[in-house]
């Protein structure tokens, strides 16, 4: 019995001790509760934020960049993605309902992605699921935006109608292809490229904020409809491209290309005094056999020069003291062979027997050139690289753009260094240039000596206020004798008056020029596969010869047609491209000499445009006008003698009105009205429009202005 007594009274210990932990258990969980609910409450609130709560970055409006004569070459066209918060607290059940089929069409009307019930089903739906972050559409324009916030409930204001927007914006260039590579980007994926890469940091702007919270499903959105901190835009880029040039050079070299059935190529305009690139064109052959800027050439492309090279070679030999452009050199036959068994031969079979140095450049004479370098250097090739090593050819141009190849002149210490190496080098092979390398070197002779660094941007604007400009920059002063450079000049006038691009004298401006014709290194496989030889062709050279304005270099690799030599393919790209811009030039051509007595005194122009204006202009210019139609918003000025006749511009909603005359802010206010999608090109006064006035404006309408 005493042993019962004991187990029992055991066993009523155990239960009370467990009640005991269980109640102590019970106080801990409460006293903690209570601990987290007063004491720490703060912290752990602000935690609760910190992870349904952040603050996201809001890009700022990247800067335009525009071309030396004004023309937008890139710009961040704004566009919006679309939600609503559906269940607004101004927007009642009695609202919502009342409006949820008006809302449906008008979405459907204006979004193809969803019919009008579908659409109605999915904001009853999304009404009934309490979402506040509900998707209507993305990358949408700024004239459906307008339209959008006319339609029923999201007329109801910013706050109270439920509308969410979020701007994003998109890189547009408006002339396409033109110079897209020189143009370039910045994304995160890529290396940056061109211009855009180059001065990202001007053209990125400032980082806004907006305080978004996260909601069901991972989303974040936006807390309040402003941003806590709006972003600053970024500064306007202003390059040194002209854009109607550029659009000369691309068509010309295309135009080359496809009838070459070239691989690629490449063409370059400079300013010879400043070192300005007005035009830079890289094409290349796609899958489709058009041509596009796939990669800039210009600027990262090495290769073997081949005969412009001949220039800095012979230059070398003159300012050593060596060789003067009278001096005889016998071109043996065009034949010479050379250690090992290479024969090296000039274009035109038997030579051209015993000439002047200065007649060994003009025919562009491989063995004549290589027997000028063999006779003084072939003892001391060093003094012959340490020479080029002087003219700076062997060093970067040290470029503002992202992708310059590194120039590379072989040097004696070389382990591939050879017999063949002197002779060779001294007509463009075993060496390296970009083709922007080469035409620096020959806008270098053109100016005098004086080594100008190539230049793409020549100021950075804010809002229209200069931040800081680019002047032209010295790199040398001089490469080398005055004497040396006139020799070289009269050389390269004599390839255009006696030599291989004699077919450029009948221009009716002087050009000074060298042709180049080169055979592509194919990797280990030497110069030849299939016993085919693949070539590049070149020419450049500078205009006016005597003054010189501007410096142009052409290269088209690998054509596949018969024709590879310089003056044959790369001439004509040469020559359209200097005559469009000795057309344009007014430096170049004497001033008009005006009879001011016998001059006569018109009514001005006045561009259409809106009639307030136009009136304004005519008042203050003192001008009579006669108004045909009182109640027209626009209105076309016709000259009678001296006095204006405005007469009205049709500008129906429904209907293209008649832009041509009129100037671009007005018809884009117009346009932009009537929901057009405007493509523009050029600047000034419109003078064609691709949709005829009085054209219906249908869903979707597109229209091209061109100014002039």
């Amino acid at each position: 019995m005493a042993e019962k007594k004991d187990i029992k009274k055991d066993f009523l210990w155990r239960i009370y001790l467990m009640y005991f932990f269980i109640v102590l258990f019970a106080l801990s969980v409460v006293l903690k509760v209570c601990t987290i609910q007063f004491a720490e409450g703060d912290y752990w609130r602000e935690k609760e934020q910190q992870l349904t709560m952040k603050y996201v970055n809001i890009e700022a409006s990247r800067g335009n960049i525009f071309s030396s004569d004004g023309c937008l070459l890139a710009t961040s066209v704004p566009i919006f993605e679309l939600r609503m918060d559906v269940i607004s607290e101004p927007v009642s059940n009695k609202i919502f309902y009342e409006k949820l089929d008006s809302l449906s069409l008008r979405l459907d009307q204006t979004f193809s992605h969803r019919s009008k019930n579908e659409w109605r089903a999915s904001l009853k739906n999304a009404r009934n699921s309490k979402e506040r972050y509900f998707l209507i559409a993305r990358k949408v324009n700024y004239s459906t935006l307008k339209e959008v916030r006319t339609f029923p409930i999201f007329k109801m204001g910013k706050y109270k109608g439920g509308l969410i927007v979020l701007q994003q914006s998109r890189r547009e260039l408006p002339f396409k292809n033109l110079a897209q590579r020189t143009i370039g980007y910045d994304r995160k994926s890529n290396k940056p490229l061109g211009i855009e890469g180059a001065f990202n940091k001007d053209l990125q702007g400032v980082s806004g904020k907006r305080l978004m919270q996260k909601i069901a499903g991972g989303v974040y959105k936006p807390i309040n409809q402003d941003n806590e901190i709006e972003p600053q835009d970024g500064n306007d880029v202003i390059t040194t491209l002209d854009a109607n040039i550029q659009d000369v050079a691309h068509h010309a070299l295309e135009k080359q290309l496809r009838a070459q059935n070239a691989h690629h190529g490449c063409a370059i305009l400079m300013e010879v005094k400043t070192g300005a690139i007005k035009a830079m064109v890289n094409l290349s052959r796609v899958d489709s056999g058009s041509y596009a800027e796939t990669f800039n050439y210009a600027i990262g492309e090495g290769t073997e020069p081949g005969s412009t090279f001949k220039l800095a070679s012979i230059m070398a030999a003159i300012e050593d003291g060596y060789t003067d452009l009278d001096e005889i050199v016998d071109t043996e036959g065009g034949r010479k062979t050379y250690a090992g068994g290479y024969v090296m031969k000039d274009s035109h079979d038997g030579g051209y027997g015993k000439i002047t140095v200065k007649q060994v450049f003009e025919k562009s004479s491989n063995v004549g050139t290589s027997n000028i370098i063999m006779k003084y250097y072939k003892k001391q090739p060093q003094k012959f690289i340490d020479r080029l090593y002087s003219f700076g050819i062997h060093k970067p141009l040290g470029i503002a753009l992202p992708g310059e190849a590194t120039p590379y002149i072989k040097d004696t210490k070389s382990k591939l260094w050879s017999g063949l190496s002197l002779p060779l080098m001294s007509i463009g092979y075993e060496e390296k240039l970009t083709p922007l390398q080469t035409l620096n070197f020959y806008n270098t002779v053109a100016n005098n000596g004086k080594m100008m660094r190539p230049q793409f941007v020549r100021e950075i604007r804010a809002k229209g206020q200069l931040i800081k400009s680019f002047p032209p920059e010295v790199i040398n002063p001089a490469i080398c004798s005055q004497s040396t450079i006139d020799k070289a000049r009269e050389m390269m006038e004599g390839v255009v008056k006696n030599g291989t691009a004699t077919f450029l004298r009948t221009a009716p401006y002087q050009i000074a020029a060298k042709t180049g014709t080169a055979q592509i290194a194919l990797g280990n496989k030497g110069y030849t596969q299939d016993g085919k030889k693949t070539y590049m062709a070149s020419l450049c050279g500078y205009f006016p010869a005597k003054d010189p304005l501007y410096s142009i270099i052409i290269v088209v690799s690998a054509p596949s047609k018969a024709a590879y030599y310089g003056n044959e393919v790369a001439g004509p790209v040469f020559r359209e491209i200097a005559d469009k811009v000795y057309s344009n030039s007014k430096e170049i051509h004497k001033p008009l000499q005006v009879d001011t007595a016998r001059a006569i005194v018109h009514v001005p122009f006045v561009k259409s445009g809106k009639k307030s204006d136009v009136q304004v202009i005519a008042k203050v210019l003192s001008l009579k006008t006669a108004i045909a139609d009182e109640n027209a918003n626009y209105v076309w000025a016709q000259i009678n003698k001296e006095t204006f006749q405005l007469k009205g511009l049709a500008t129906k909603e429904s209907e293209v009105p008649q832009l041509v005359g009129m100037g671009l802010r007005d018809a884009l206010t117009i346009l932009e009205n009537q929901k057009i999608t405007v493509k523009v090109i050029g600047r000034g006064v419109i003078k064609k429009q691709s949709l005829a006035a009085g054209t219906r404006v249908m869903k979707g309408a597109k229209i091209t202005i061109e100014l002039s």
